[in-house]
């Protein structure tokens, strides 16, 4: 698996101990104190003026950095090299919703499953097969990874079949950029497990 450089790591085992210390439930504590470890990250490691969202579509959260609005309004110069994109998404498995994945198309990276003339497709930062779909959710995401070819690729298909196998399960996909563009050089991706122990991996996009 990859290994984040240490100005984009979290020390997710302390905010697991946390959790298991300071509440009833694990999931809870994570929904409520994951987005500000992410947040303050991304800013700190943001080469320009940020403008983070909240929303909420289906059973996941999306936090999302509109730069866009930001230029519509006037309040930064335009800027080609910068992109809207997505920060962070959690929230907790559940079965696929047709209708979502029937308006797939509406995404920010691609009209197609496959990017022409690369070896990337249009992935999703949590699969169709356990609540995606919808058109926030797609980005430029390495074939390999994606589809479960390369070691990377296998371990990620392992995570996503985990909740999908397991309706309800506390999962969150990070995506860790270090350029301007919507295409993430990293994906962080976790789980808790049933045993409330969390599966966190890194992998190379």
């Amino acid at each position: 698996m990859a290994i984040l450089p240490s100005q984009f790591a979290i020390d997710y085992q302390a905010i697991l101990v946390a959790a298991t210390e300071n509440g009833p439930s694990v999931a809870s504590y994570l929904r409520a104190h994951l987005p500000a470890a992410w947040r303050d990250v991304y800013v700190r490691t943001a080469d320009h003026q940020t403008n983070l969202v909240h929303l909420r579509v289906g059973d996941f959260d999306y936090i999302c950095d509109l730069y866009s609005q930001l230029e519509m309004i006037g309040e930064v110069p335009i800027d080609q090299t910068v992109q809207d994109r997505v920060v962070a998404v959690f929230g907790s498995s559940a079965p696929a919703d047709n209708d979502q994945a029937a308006n797939r198309k509406r995404t920010w990276v691609a009209v197609t499953e496959e990017l022409p003339l690369s070896e990337r497709d249009a992935g999703h930062f949590i699969a169709r097969c356990f609540g995606g779909g919808n058109h926030v959710n797609i980005f430029s995401q390495d074939r390999g990874l994606n589809r479960g070819w390369s070691p990377q690729g296998r371990v990620y298909r392992q995570m996503e079949k985990y909740c999908a196998d397991q309706p309800g399960t506390f999962c969150f996909s990070r995506p860790i950029y270090t350029e301007g563009t919507g295409v993430p050089r990293w994906l962080e991706f976790g789980v808790l497990k049933t045993d409330e122990t969390l599966w966190v991996e890194a992998f190379d996009n």
